[in-house]
């Protein structure tokens, strides 16, 4: 379950795809040589996790190995891990990097090409954010300006929000395309507040920490980053 050089853009879609809750790879990190990224799959999103290599030993947590033997051991014991944002997932399944294709291919019988006047640029297609993030934030409501906790997942471009973790329909999905800014907010009598700016609404949120409201803004940022990239893309494309 080593991937060696897979990005974390690869690991999210391999496990998104093809993973179950509980699957995980272990990765290179691009962030430092010493660091490698465990990748997790939870219920809607992948989780990532630094195993640092000191020269002598890997730390995961707050465990240290001594070997790459006994963190292999480790791991073959479905571990449960606890992240910043209260998510606990059990390692059960490894998802190897050595997977089996099937050997019977189709053959060819017809091979032609549609007269649609494509260019080389239209074979690679404009592919959807595969970021993800949960985890509960506490949200102000629209009518009644009362606050409460819900559970919210960020996937693709989609943020949606739930009653709680268990929930397995969501209360609302908005949509990020729609989205124009994403701040930290200060006007509320709480700390650690950011909002959403949608056409119709003003989305108030807040969360445990500084450190995690952060990294909240910090992804949806990127988010509408990606979004507004790609519709300038596709702007230029059709203008030209």
């Amino acid at each position: 379950w080593y991937h060696d050089n897979l990005t974390r853009h690869a690991a999210e879609a391999l496990l998104l795809s093809n993973g179950r809750e509980g699957s995980y790879l272990l990765r290179k990190s691009n962030e430092r040589e010493d660091l490698y990224s465990l990748s997790v799959r939870g219920k809607d999103s992948v989780k990532h996790f630094h195993v640092e290599h000191t020269g002598t030993s890997l730390k995961f947590g707050f465990n240290e190995f001594s070997s790459l033997k006994d963190l292999v051991m480790h791991f073959a014991n479905q571990p449960l891990i606890g992240s910043e944002t209260g998510t606990l997932i059990v390692l059960k399944h490894p998802y190897p990097r050595q997977v089996e294709e099937p050997s019977i291919y189709e053959s060819v019988r017809v091979h032609t090409a549609m007269q649609t006047g494509r260019t080389e640029s239209d074979l690679v297609p404009n592919a959807p954010s595969l970021g993800t993030k949960e985890g509960y934030l506490v949200k102000q409501g629209k009518i009644v300006k009362n606050w409460k906790t819900r559970w919210f997942t960020l996937h693709r471009n989609e943020l949606k929000y739930f009653k709680d973790q268990t929930a397995t329909e969501p209360i609302r999905a908005l949509d990020l395309t729609e989205c124009s800014a994403v701040q930290f907010d200060y006007s509320q009598e709480r700390v650690n507040c950011f909002c959403l700016v949608f056409p119709l609404r003003t989305y108030y949120l807040c969360a445990k920490t500084g450190i995690e409201a952060d990294e909240w803004i910090k992804i949806l940022r990127w988010k509408l980053s990606q979004i507004r990239k790609q519709l300038e893309e596709r702007n230029a494309t059709l203008s030209s």
